[in-house]
């Protein structure tokens, strides 16, 4: 079987420890989970987990049956291969001299990227697309003198909603 990238939406009541028992639920399978992002909903009490791994069909729904009768799991929803929005967020921060100001200026300028931050001798850049989108950028960034950088890993919505909860 083919093994991709599978894009995982988790709700789950909002409690301590919760996270580290589904995150135990890959571990123990084996997969490392690639990018995971955490937030509460609309309702407080609930959280939504979105998680990317890399594994065959399989593999996914063993996981998903095995996270569905946890405890403190509302719903699981596979968003791999459905219509759904993804995207990451990353912010880069450069090292800016007067000789590569400009070029870097008329870069981000020419992408729409943002300056989210800035001194006489750094700027932060604030990205935002899918994972080729960051990948490329940061190739396009190297050059010009990145500092540091961290991203949020994948957010993801589906366009249509299959429940009625968060």
């Amino acid at each position: 079987m083919e093994i991709k990238e599978n894009t995982i939406s988790i709700l789950v009541n909002n409690k301590p420890d919760v996270m580290a028992r589904i995150a135990g639920t890959f571990s123990g399978r084996g997969f490392n989970i690639e990018t995971i992002a955490v937030n509460v909903t609309k309702d407080p009490n609930i959280s939504k987990i979105i998680l990317t791994i890399f594994g065959n069909q399989d593999t996914i729904t063993k996981i998903e049956k095995q996270l569905k009768r946890m405890l403190d799991v509302i719903q699981v929803d596979d968003l791999t291969g459905r219509d759904a929005i993804r995207r990451e967020m990353i912010l880069v921060r450069m090292k800016t001299t007067e000789e590569q100001r400009t070029q870097l200026t008329k870069t981000i300028d020419t992408y729409k990227w943002k300056i989210v931050s800035s001194s006489p001798d750094y700027c932060i850049v604030e990205i935002t697309g899918h994972r080729d989108d960051i990948e490329n950028a940061l190739a396009i960034l190297e050059p010009l003198g990145i500092d540091d950088f961290t991203r949020t890993g994948t957010v993801a919505l589906a366009r249509q909603n299959n429940n009625s909860r968060g």
